[in-house]
C-alpha cells in the first residue's frame, strides 16, 4: 500500500511544479471575455394595442385552441393530423438527432475504465538485441490482462459546457418542433374554414342563381308581349354565365382545401372524413393585458431563438476554456507474463500510474479563430432572436388591426343587410298590394343576398385572421424551461 502511494506521489509532485507555470502561460493569451448580450425582455408592441380595451380583453390560447370553434369535424382533423402528418418528422428528426448529441457530449466526459486482454505468439529474431540462442528459445508465449482508466479534470469547465449547450440544443430542438406542430393546427383549421366559407357562398350562388333564372323567365314573357326590348335578355344571360362561372371557381376551390387538408394529415382525399357545412363561428378580436411581457415565453420560436443564445454562449466558454491546459490522470492494473500459467501469479503484476498536462503553445492561431468563430455564432443567435421578437410583435399587431378593421367592416356590411331587407319588405308590400309585379321582390332579394354574400367573406377573413393571431400568440406553447433559459442567459 505505501509503495502505491509513493508511485503515485511522484507524478502529482510534478504536475503541482509544472500547473502554476501552465496556468501562467495560459494567462498570456488568453482572450478577454466576450460582451453578455443584451436582449429584450418585453416585444416591441404598439403603446395601444388595437382590439385590446377593459371591455374587450382576450385570453392567450389554450394547448388545443381549436375546440373553441366547438367543430368536431375539425378536432378529428386536427387530432390526426398531429399523429401521422409527415411535415412533422423532420422537427421529430432534428429533435433526435440534437438528443443523441447531447448524449454523446454527455458521454465522453468523465471517468473512462477500458478492459484489455491479448495473446501473441511471438518469434525472436536471431539477429536481435537479445539472440535466441543467448535465451535458449526462439518462440515465446505474450499474455497481458489489465483495466485501464483514465480521468480528465474539468477544472475549466469545457466538459460541462459542451454539455449544456448539447442539452440547450435539445431544448431548441423540443420548441421548433411544438411550433411545427402548431403551425399544423393552424394551417389545417384556416383551410377547413376556408372550405366552411366556399360552401355558403355556393349556396347564396344557388339562390342568385334561381332568383335570376326567374327574372328571366319573366322577361322572355314581357319579350314576347312585346313590353321590353329583345335584346334585353342578353343580359340576363351575361348574369347568369358569370354566376356559374363564380360557382365553379368556389366549387374548384372547395376542392383544392380538402386536398391541401389531405396533404397536411399525410393521407389521401378520400380518407378524409365527410365534410358538412355549418355556420361560421365568430370571433373575438382581444389581446390579453400580458402580451407584451409574455409574449417572449409563449412563442415556441422564441424560445427556441433564446435557447441558441443560451448554447452559443456555453460554446463560447467552451472555446475559451480550450487556452487553458488540461489535466489528466492515468492508471493502469494489469498483468503480463511469457507464460500462460503464470498469468495469475503475484509476480506478474505490471500496473502503471501517471498524470499529464497538455498546453497549447503554438498552433497558427488556430484556438483564436475557432473562439472567434464561436463569438460570431453567439453574435447572430442574438441577432436572429432579436429578429423573431421583431417579427412576432409584428405579427400580433398585424392580426389585431386586421380583425378590428374587419370588425368595424362587417358592422357596416350588417347594416347595408339591414338595409336590403327593408327594402325587399316594402317591395314585397308592394307587390302584396297590387302595386308591382314579381320583379323588385326580386330584385330586393338579390341585394341581400349580395350584402350577405359579404358578410359571408368578412367572416371567413375574420375567422383567418383569428387562427393567425392564435398562431401569434403562441398557439398554447408554454415551456416552465423558457423561465429557465431567460434566467440563464440573464445571468451570464
Amino acid at each position: 500500500m505505501n509503495h502505491s502511494l509513493h508511485l503515485l506521489r511522484r507524478p502529482l509532485q510534478g504536475l503541482l511544479l509544472v500547473a502554476p507555470l501552465a496556468i501562467s502561460a495560459c494567462s498570456l493569451w488568453l482572450p478577454k471575455p466576450h460582451p453578455t448580450p443584451e436582449l429584450s425582455s418585453i416585444a416591441p408592441l404598439p403603446a395601444t394595442l388595437p382590439g385590446n380595451s377593459p371591455d374587450n380583453t382576450g385570453e392567450w390560447p389554450a394547448a388545443q385552441w381549436w375546440q373553441k370553434y366547438q367543430d368536431d369535424t375539425l378536432n378529428t382533423l386536427i387530432a390526426q393530423a398531429l399523429q401521422n402528418a409527415p411535415s412533422l418528422a423532420t422537427a421529430e428528426a432534428r429533435f433526435s438527432s440534437a438528443r443523441e448529441a447531447a448524449r454523446v457530449s454527455a458521454a465522453t466526459a468523465g471517468l473512462r475504465v477500458d478492459a484489455q486482454a491479448s495473446v501473441a505468439r511471438q518469434r525472436l529474431s536471431d539477429n536481435g538485441l537479445f539472440p535466441s540462442e543467448l535465451l535458449g528459445f526462439s518462440w515465446y508465449n505474450q499474455a497481458d490482462l489489465g483495466l485501464k482508466g483514465s480521468y480528465t479534470f474539468d477544472w475549466w469547465h469545457k466538459q460541462r459546457d459542451t454539455t449544456e449547450a448539447a442539452l440547450d440544443e435539445v431544448r431548441a430542438a423540443q420548441a421548433e418542433q411544438a411550433a411545427a406542430s402548431i403551425g399544423l393546427a393552424a394551417s389545417i383549421a384556416d383551410s377547413y374554414f376556408g372550405w366552411q366559407g366556399d360552401q355558403a357562398q355556393i349556396a347564396l350562388l344557388d339562390a342568385q342563381l334561381q332568383l335570376t333564372t326567374q327574372r328571366q323567365q319573366i322577361n322572355a314573357v314581357r319579350i314576347a308581349a312585346q313590353l321590353e326590348a329583345p335584346d334585353t335578355r342578353y343580359q340576363f344571360d351575361n348574369d347568369l354565365a358569370a354566376l356559374r362561372a363564380t360557382r365553379i371557381e368556389l366549387a374548384s376551390s372547395a376542392q383544392l382545401r380538402r386536398v391541401v387538408i389531405a396533404a397536411l394529415m399525410g393521407v389521401s382525399v378520400d380518407q378524409l372524413p365527410e365534410f358538412v357545412a355549418k355556420p361560421l363561428p365568430t370571433v373575438n378580436a382581444g389581446l390579453p393585458d400580458s402580451v407584451r411581457i409574455d409574449l417572449l415565453a409563449r412563442r415556441a420560436d422564441i424560445v427556441a431563438a433564446r435557447w441558441r443564445i443560451e448554447g452559443a454562449q456555453r460554446h463560447l466558454q467552451a472555446a475559451r476554456a480550450e487556452f487553458m491546459p488540461d489535466v489528466s490522470v492515468n492508471a493502469l492494473a494489469a498483468l503480463s507474463s511469457i507464460d500462460l500459467n503464470k498469468l495469475f501469479d503475484y509476480g506478474s503484476r505490471a500496473p502503471s500510474l501517471g498524470a499529464a498536462i497538455h498546453l497549447p503553445i503554438f498552433d497558427s492561431g488556430l484556438l483564436k479563430a475557432q473562439y472567434g468563430a464561436r463569438a460570431a455564432q453567439l453574435d447572430a443567435a442574438v441577432t436572429s432572436y432579436n429578429n423573431t421578437i421583431i417579427s412576432a410583435a409584428q405579427n400580433v399587431a398585424t392580426q389585431a388591426i386586421t380583425l378590428q378593421k374587419l370588425d368595424a367592416q362587417r358592422t357596416q356590411r350588417v347594416a347595408q343587410v339591414d338595409a336590403a331587407t327593408q327594402q325587399l319588405n316594402a317591395a314585397t308590400a308592394r307587390k302584396q298590394q297590387g302595386l308591382s309585379d314579381a320583379r323588385p321582390v326580386l330584385i330586393a332579394q338579390q341585394a341581400v343576398q349580395q350584402q350577405q354574400a359579404a358578410v359571408t367573406n368578412l367572416d371567413v377573413a375574420a375567422l383567418s385572421a383569428d387562427i393567425n393571431l392564435q398562431l401569434a400568440l403562441g398557439g398554447g406553447y408554454a415551456n416552465g424551461n423558457a423561465a429557465n433559459a431567460n434566467a440563464a442567459t440573464e445571468s451570464r
